[in-house]
């Protein structure tokens, strides 16, 4: 994906503003790679990983609690079940997904446009996911509201650097609990044309989502291809409950996507060393994702991981650290060879305000999930305090980020235009390139201008407000929403939603669990 910047209308610093803030990155619906993975494990060193994991899983085992279909299935595959404890024969797991999951799926949007590739040299970037409060540099941190919501959804929508319209982006908080899934859902399909993920709080809501979406795209579409993915997350260390057990049996009998994703605070739910803890992460991973091939074989899965470090001083979870990032290395070379897509990553932080902290730690973990292969990124953008807050501004300095991968993920220009020969003939020794021929002929796309960062001068900045960068992406995100047009939604499509939603929702009382 490439950028391109309007040009600027005028001259001095009004033109240079209007030139940054009209700046307009070209819409690719995700990231083809085209530069290797950065390996950091040795085959040695895999290979071992991947033998532990074995031992993990026939010896020691995975617990699937409260689901007695799930341990009649795993019995009927040739596992060893003992009460709720499942023990794997070595290479169970790995035979069950090698024989029946995809190496790459298509997850198709309402806007075909729009559909994205998840696996093999791509990368799908995703908003971040699960926050119950909100921030911004106006009002500071508060609860999230289904108005926040509706924000980032349309945010993410005029997002270029995001491919995915995401999931829980925040919760509403002001909606009942067993009732809020309604709204996200809808709001996706509204106010976005890009992939979208479902609700995975309770079974019924999942089958409310799957129900939601055969509306928009037809029951046999729906049987046939993926329309949504969905975050199953392991209740590390070793065990899967029938919260998201359920979750994911919806989604994989209706041939919907599941990210099986063991969520890890190394220290506290699995071992304090980074080998340890990819360990645990393979062997939980291996046994969600064989059990969605047993649960419909051919069923779309992706192998994720979330793994930050806990502070040994205070119990905290850290982030941007080298150790998440040898994680991230690993788990994804160790997917590579299983053959699935691979999930993690995104813009981590553990800052509660879009400051230095913020932007350091997302850019660490947002540069080590490029190089190291992952094809769906989910919390790309806008996560504040160890996922607890959602951003506003942390938001729109993500997507910047996110821009910026796609260049560096697009590999270099080896054309005849991009070795430059004929600008160095023309221009010789001793002078500069800024009138050749060939910097006229590329300057409106020669290098990534960035939709945050002030490089003017101190006067000019001075002159322009002194304005940091959290202000200036304040501004942005605002004119964003009070730009935002929504994309065409059918009329009978829309009316089928909300009579379905109101029929549902009137079915039964508010909860807040």
């Amino acid at each position: 994906m490439t950028e391109r910047s309007a040009r600027r209308k005028g001259g001095g610093r009004e033109g240079r503003r209007e030139a940054r803030e009209n700046t307009v990155v070209a819409k690719a619906a995700f990231i083809e790679r085209k530069i290797p993975y950065f390996e950091y494990l040795s085959e040695e060193n895999l290979q071992l990983i991947e033998d532990n994991a074995d031992i993990l899983l026939e010896e020691i085992g995975i617990d699937f609690l409260d689901d007695p279909e799930a341990l009649e299935l795993w019995k009927a595959a040739g596992a060893d079940v003992r009460g709720t404890r499942v023990h794997f024969p070595k290479g169970l797991c790995r035979s069950l997904i090698q024989a029946t999951a995809p190496k790459e799926f298509v997850q198709h949007a309402r806007n075909p446009e729009r559909n994205v590739i998840i696996g093999g040299p791509r990368t799908v970037l995703v908003p971040a996911y699960g926050s119950p409060f909100v921030h911004d540099i106006d009002k500071g941190r508060r609860y999230a509201t289904i108005e926040d919501f509706n924000n980032f959804v349309k945010l993410a929508y005029m997002a270029p650097g995001l491919h995915h319209s995401g999931g829980t982006i925040c919760e509403p908080v002001d909606l009942p609990v067993n009732k809020r899934h309604f709204d996200m859902v809808y709001s996706h399909f509204k106010y976005s044309d890009k992939p979208l993920m479902g609700s995975v709080t309770h079974h019924e809501r999942a089958e409310d989502t799957v129900a939601m979406a055969k509306l928009v795209f037809g029951d046999e579409f729906v049987d046939q291809n993926c329309v949504l993915t969905s975050l199953i997350n392991v209740n590390s260390p070793m065990v899967y409950d029938a919260t998201m057990l359920g979750s994911l049996k919806v989604y994989a009998r209706n041939n919907q996507a599941t990210v099986i994703s063991p969520f890890i605070l190394a220290g506290a739910m699995s071992p304090v060393t980074t080998a340890g803890t990819v360990t645990q992460i393979l062997a939980e991973a291996l046994a969600g994702i064989a059990f969605t091939q047993l649960v419909r074989p051919g069923a779309p899965v992706i192998f994720g991981t979330f793994a930050a470090a806990v502070s040994m001083a205070t119990g905290a979870p850290t982030f941007g650290t080298p150790e998440p990032s040898m994680v991230i290395y690993a788990a994804a070379a160790l997917s590579r060879r299983l053959g699935v897509p691979f999930r993690s990553g995104g813009g981590l932080c553990g800052s509660k305000l879009p400051d230095a902290q913020a932007a350091y730690e997302a850019a660490n973990t947002l540069q080590t999930s490029a190089l190291a292969g992952v094809n769906f990124m989910l919390h790309t953008a806008g996560w504040l305090e160890g996922g607890l807050a959602m951003g506003y501004e942390k938001f729109i300095m993500d997507c910047d980020q996110a821009s910026m991968l796609a260049v560096l993920l697009g590999g270099m220009d080896m054309s005849e235009n991009g070795q430059a020969l004929d600008a160095v003939r023309e221009v010789g020794p001793g002078k500069h390139y800024l009138g050749s021929a060939h910097t006229l002929r590329n300057f409106e796309t020669a290098f990534y201008r960035s939709t945050v960062a002030d490089n003017n001068s101190f006067e000019q900045w001075t002159a322009d407000g002194a304005l940091d960068t959290a202000q200036r992406a304040n501004v942005l995100w605002k004119k964003m929403l009070n730009e935002y047009q929504a994309p065409a939604l059918d009329a009978a499509v829309d009316d089928a939603l909300l009579d379905f939603m109101a029929r549902r929702k009137g079915s039964f009382a508010d909860r807040d669990y």
